[in-house]
């Protein structure tokens, strides 16, 4: 009886330890992406002065102060988006 209960414990914490590497390796899967094109975070177009995130729809026409490290419009814009969505979740 004992060693059919430790066999028993054994078969079960294989099956959650299972369960928990599926999920994180869904999740890296759902990070990483594809790499095809239509996949791209972000835009840069130089002669309209515009650079555009993808993942949350913002655009902005600072192109310049953006290559020059200024970088908080976008940051706080995805910490936002990231926040929406893990309360939806």
């Amino acid at each position: 009886k004992n060693k059919a209960l430790k066999v028993l414990r054994s078969r079960l914490l294989d099956l959650e330890i299972a369960k928990q590497e599926a999920e994180i390796a869904q999740s890296r899967r759902s990070q990483v992406g594809t790499g095809d094109r239509s996949a791209k975070i972000r835009t840069y177009n130089f002669p309209q002065s515009r650079v555009t995130d993808h993942r949350i729809n913002l655009t902005s026409y600072k192109l310049n102060d953006i290559l020059a490290g200024e970088l908080d419009e976008f940051i706080e814009a995805l910490k936002l988006a990231y926040r929406n969505e893990k309360v939806e979740n």
